[in-house]
């Protein structure tokens, strides 16, 4: 069933049009020396990852990570105020850690065994350190779930599994979620305290302020942990988070604020959006019904999702927006690189039309290549970086994996080419790959952070690996994590062992369900990336632009060449004639394809201003 309307995209219309809101750039690829096989590319990102992962191993460990420009490693700050260190880092081998199933994805058992035994022998979370327990929860306690399952060879990559190993990555994991219990059981209103000290509980006198993905992104690794190991409370203190998030979200317009009091449960910041502060709350109600087949996380999910669609999608800009959660009206101007997750959890999800997703991909990376690196927070009224730095975030790289697993169109994979180059060729140091302080003039920090392991440049691997075993093995249905870490979808997952009644219900096989939106997604082939994109980029201050699209084909993604076929968009006054046959050509092919879904179509439909429609299965 469509909802909030049906709307017949005519590019000619909704890009073409007014799309020059975001001023101009002219950027300079730098692709001459980028590989241009596919072969190559995963190559180049294995390469780029065994580099990295080496040099922590011999310059940081056990420290938490790398700095990869004086080749040291880094652990907790001794100042306590310095939370932006201290949140995260707690002398527990941190990128080790969170690498786990990443090591594996790679393909060498020798390795995995090798991280493994590291880990068993080295880390302990019996430390006097005070985290934040989002992050150690999705970086820490999400890798030790994941490193586990590979090893006990309940995953698609069989080859890793490891005869001695006896549950001792569970173990682990277990003790550091009872480390972080304390932050729920401290809360009278179910949503936890956002740090706690690992060994000694909710410090006296913290801050009580949380994110809604900090207090209610937990249910995946949490759900996890408890059907693993047999103990309910994991899982019903992270889903009693959840919902009393959900609980306080304002009933007129079905949004979420950003950041809430953990004691008192009112909202400190109404805005409202799908990027920083929000963002993997979203993801987790779909994944955890994917997981562990609660329908409640679907409804809720696709409630959130009405809302959004309503309230947050621009339409022109492709972009959603930031708003006020009681009001609906627009609280700021800027989007955040984290929003770049989202076209890929509309993708898998399949509960919108493929069209959305795709142009929201395509004003992000039009960001990147303007800047070769994704601004922290863009402007998209001033047409600026307001926050410059980019920390080797993973979000555009997982969307550009998701879209291109859903279509296997190959502009995907010159975006991927496009990134992977730009990141060996600009944030390269001595011994890993450093975080940009600005894009405007790609200066780096020493400090690479963990996901990037984990998460940046596993995508890019696995984008290019379009043979992996992930992508080709039966029984190999799996997630991702939002910290990227591979969960196998298990019958023991599926199974709630802490309720008489089934939890399935009659969802018996979400598997399949995204599948199934996506065979009536009949837009699927209307969204022509390469053609369209110089349009959507001239909306995100991206003009003078020539694009290298590969002319890749469908069929032949696994080794194919480049043949530099280039797409030239008008100066910032416009190609009026280029322009023009481009609309003529978009135009007369979608007045093809509203033919065809005219015949699909009941009589009397009105076509509405807003094309963000949610298919329900």
């Amino acid at each position: 069933m469509m909802l909030l309307g049906k709307f017949r995209v005519r590019w000619a219309s909704w890009i073409l049009v007014g799309f020059a809101i975001l001023g101009t750039g002219n950027p300079v690829f730098g692709l001459a020396q980028c590989p241009t096989r596919v072969s190559n590319l995963r190559r180049l990102a294995q390469n780029v990852f065994r580099f990295s992962y080496l040099s922590y191993l011999e310059h940081a460990f056990p420290l938490d990570e790398l700095d990869p420009i004086h080749c040291t490693g880094r652990g907790v700050d001794p100042d306590p105020t310095n939370i932006n260190i201290n949140d995260v880092l707690g002398n527990y081998s941190l990128t080790l850690v969170d690498s786990l199933d990443a090591v594996a994805i790679m393909g060498q058992p020798a390795d995995f065994e090798s991280a493994v035994r590291l880990v068993i022998d080295h880390v302990s979370f019996d430390q006097d350190s005070t985290v934040q327990v989002f992050e150690l929860t999705i970086r820490a306690l999400g890798g030790l779930l994941s490193g586990h399952l590979i090893a006990k060879g309940e995953s698609a990559l069989s080859e890793m599994k490891i005869a001695w190993y006896d549950d001792e990555l569970l173990w682990l994991a277990r003790d550091l979620g009872a480390r972080l219990l304390p932050a729920f059981n401290k809360s009278p209103t179910g949503i936890p305290h956002p740090r706690v000290n690992l060994r000694w509980g909710v410090p006296k006198g913290a801050r009580t302020d949380t994110c809604t993905a900090g207090a209610g992104s937990l249910i995946v690794e949490f759900g996890i942990l408890s059907r693993l190991t047999g103990d309910p409370t994991y899982e019903s203190v992270a889903k009693r988070a959840m919902l009393a998030i959900w609980d306080r979200r304002d009933r007129g317009t079905d949004l979420l604020g950003s950041t809430i009091d953990a004691v008192t449960g009112d909202w400190i910041d109404m805005t409202s959006g799908v990027g920083a502060g929000i963002d993997s709350f979203f993801e987790y109600l779909f994944k955890a019904y994917v997981l562990f087949g609660d329908r409640e996380f679907y409804d809720i999910f696709i409630k959130a999702m009405q809302a959004v669609g309503r309230k947050l999608w621009m339409g022109m800009p492709p972009v959603f927006i930031n708003v006020d959660m009681r009001s609906g009206n627009i609280s700021n101007y800027w989007i955040d690189s984290l929003q770049a997750y989202f076209p890929g959890l509309l993708a898998y999800s399949g509960i919108v039309e493929l069209d959305v997703p795709m142009r929201q991909h395509a004003a992000y990376y039009s960001l990147w290549s303007r800047y070769h690196a994704m601004p922290e927070r863009f402007d998209w009224r001033s047409k600026t970086p307001t926050v410059s730095f980019y920390p080797l975030r993973p979000e555009l790289a997982e969307s550009t994996y998701h879209l291109f697993r859903v279509t296997k169109d190959p502009f995907y994979l010159d975006v991927g080419r496009h990134m992977l180059c730009d990141i060996e060729k600009h944030m390269k140091a001595s011994c890993g790959y450093g975080t940009v302080h600005s894009v405007t003039t790609l200066d780096l920090e020493d400090r690479m952070e963990s996901f990037f392991l984990s998460e940046t440049i596993k995508y890019l691997f696995l984008l290019f690996d379009t043979q992996h075993i992930l992508h080709r093995s039966a029984g190999s249905e799996h997630v991702f994590t939002t910290q990227g870490h591979l969960i196998t979808l298990l019958p023991s997952l599926r199974t709630n062992p802490f309720e008489r009644s089934p939890a399935l219900g009659k969802d018996t096989n979400v598997t399949k369900h995204n599948l199934k939106c996506l065979r009536r997604n009949r837009r699927l082939e209307f969204f022509h990336p390469i053609r369209q994109f110089g349009a959507i980029a001239s909306s995100v201050g991206v003009s003078n632009l020539s694009m290298y699209p590969q002319n890749w084909t469908e069929s032949d993604t696994t080794d194919s060449f480049v043949t530099s076929t280039k797409i030239h968009v008008g100066d910032q006054n416009g190609d009026e004639k280029n322009q023009r046959d481009v609309e003529d050509e978009i135009d007369d092919e979608s007045d093809a394809t509203d033919d065809d879904s005219d015949d699909n179509e009941e009589e009397g439909d009105e076509e509405e201003d807003n094309d963000f429609h949610i298919d329900l299965v």
